[in-house]
């Protein structure tokens, strides 16, 4: 094929890729979605334009290359430990009982073990860019089941990477003994030479690349590739070659700069890594693959949520946490189409497996938006199902009988909550602490900070703390569903005091002082505004800067010994 053709193909199928991606943007569907369909339009089943299949072979791999070297950086070997055991625990858990269950379904659905074991674990994990794209949509990265979720997909990623090396490792006839071996060798030999490249060569040559911004990139490109290269050569696969090489440049100071630079690049090729997918996606096999790519949404948009609102639950998590952080896992990873390739790359699985791979995908992701998008008020309407799986209402009476009346009441103790608790306790002996977060309790009961465990919308726990003989009720919880909620409760009891709330948008706050409010606090407006009174008072003298600062540092001790934040 002539380069000409070859350039009005591949244009080609950009512009479908573009023009389905508006119409997946009104309906507010991830890009995803339109970039499979746009390889199921382009592709043998309708138009037939792709004839030039090893070219966008070659592409889609260079995007999933890039995408795992982009997962690769933000493995930050220094921060495993800022991971913490909420969200190993909640990983590792949701991993196992996902993989055991759909492996039994897959049993159940006629598949062989081999490509059922393949199938349920490759269904257990869940997209990281869709995830945290639709939370940062939300703003509630921040919020205690979006720092779980983020903690959890990267246990989950991590196992992802060590997957991938199992089966790097795979050789037909091989026992399991030996196959134990390898893998265990081979993982030590990687772990040493990345962590070596990492000490050792990686921070010198990034700081000496990052003096032009053009160098970092071509730096950080070369590296990429070299890496992966040396690997590959040595046996292992491309895509896991990449993950390392990312891992090894993730404890650098430059790690973001990197990852804002490739990401670019890595969603263009990406791109055509899912309108090959959608490429493979022929009509004739739609009808093979209908039953079990039924079943398979039913136990990932259902059976996922629900494991994980098991798993947090026994982590003393209270159902509502479960639930939310259980929305985020109802969709497959980009992880299940690369474990599958290269399962079917490998002869262990058919390539229909693939095939029924995109379907789900295709369905989970974009219910699964809807899903994270309105899982306030799911939850709501779940709420009366879920009542089992709360605490024993004889226990919840008796604690929370004992706090009874405060004069005041804070709901919520992380970062703003913090910083009040000490004001609050200059201001009332009796005050209260109410939060679901059941290791911000136990902190907070270690300090002889009277606390509850609960949750703010709960109508049961405000009639128990006599919500309403309260004089100051406060919540920093920057939900505008949670303090309608508090703001319905309270006037229904005809409450005389003061009801303070918190919300994330002006648009909500308005809302919130129809609903009752006192005062309706909005961090970023809350924030310029005093920003906007210390510059008036402190203009340009750098001496009344400093003592602001001093005074801002003090703060932070304090509430550093108060409490760590989870």
């Amino acid at each position: 094929m002539s380069l000409e053709s070859l350039f009005f193909e591949i244009g080609g199928v950009i512009v479908a890729a573009a023009g389905l991606s508006f119409l997946a943007h009104l309906l507010r569907q991830p890009m995803i979605i339109a970039y499979i369909l746009a390889g199921l339009v382009v592709g043998p089943s309708v138009l037939a334009f792709t004839k030039s299949s090893d070219v966008f072979v070659t592409l889609s791999q260079i995007g999933v290359a890039f995408l795992l070297f982009t997962v690769g950086l933000g493995l930050n070997w220094n921060r495993i430990r800022e991971v913490g055991l909420v969200a190993l625990a909640s990983g590792l858990g949701q991993v196992l009982f996902t993989s055991l269950v759909g492996f039994l379904v897959g049993l159940g659905l006629g598949f062989d073990v081999l490509t059922a074991v393949f199938i349920s674990v490759a269904f257990s994990f869940s997209s990281t860019i869709i995830i945290i794209k639709l939370l940062m949509d939300k703003d509630e990265l921040d919020a205690l089941y979006g720092k779980i979720a983020v903690g959890f997909l990267l246990v989950q990623d991590m196992i992802a990477m060590m997957i991938l090396l199992f089966i790097g490792s795979l050789k037909p006839g091989m026992a399991p003994a030996a196959l134990a071996v390898s893998v265990l060798f081979k993982g030590a030999v990687v772990i040493l030479f990345v962590w070596l490249l990492a000490k050792y060569v990686a921070p010198r040559l990034v700081r000496f690349a990052a003096t032009s911004q053009e160098l970092l990139l071509l730096f950080a490109l070369g590296w990429c590739f070299a890496i992966a290269g040396v690997l590959v050569y040595f046996g292992f696969s491309v895509e896991m070659g990449a993950l390392l090489a990312g891992v090894s440049l993730s404890g650098t100071l430059f790690e973001r700069e990197i990852n804002a630079r490739i990401r670019p690049l890595r969603d263009f090729f990406l791109v055509l890594f899912f309108i090959v997918l959608g490429t493979h996606l022929p009509f004739e096999n739609a009808a093979a693959v209908a039953v079990p790519a039924l079943v398979f949404c039913v136990f990932i948009l259902v059976g996922n949520p629900l494991i994980m609102l098991l798993v947090m639950r026994g982590l003393g998590y209270h159902p509502k946490t479960g639930f939310l952080a259980g929305t985020t896992v109802a969709q497959i990873s980009e992880f299940s189409f690369i474990m599958l390739g290269a399962g079917a790359a490998a002869g262990y699985v058919d390539a229909s497996a693939l095939t029924l791979a995109t379907f789900v995908g295709i369905v989970t992701i974009g219910i699964s938006t809807y899903v994270i998008k309105y899982n306030e008020q799911l939850y709501d309407f779940a709420r009366p199902v879920l009542r089992w799986l709360e605490r024993d209402r004889g226990f919840h009476e008796e604690h929370v009988r004992r706090h009874a009346g405060p004069h005041t009441i804070l709901f919520g103790c992380h970062r703003m909550g913090m910083v009040l608790l000490d004001e609050i306790r200059k201001l009332s002996k009796q005050y209260l602490v109410v939060d679901f977060d059941p290791h911000k309790i136990e902190e907070l009961a270690a300090l002889d900070v009277p606390a509850v465990y609960g949750d703010a919308g709960d109508e049961d726990l405000l009639e128990d703390l006599r919500i309403e003989r309260a004089k100051l009720v406060i919540s920093t919880i920057p939900d505008v569903v949670v303090s309608k909620s508090l703001l319905a409760y309270l006037r229904m009891r005809d409450y005389r005091g003061t009801a303070i709330v918190t919300v994330k948008h002006s648009a909500e706050a308005a809302a919130c002082y129809a609903a009752g409010a006192t005062y309706v606090i909005v961090p970023s407006i809350l924030g310029a505004r005093k920003f906007q009174e210390l510059l008036l008072e402190n203009k340009g003298s750098i001496k009344k800067w400093e003592h602001c600062r001093e005074g801002e540092c003090k703060k932070a001790e304090i509430q550093g010994m108060t409490g760590k934040q989870v």
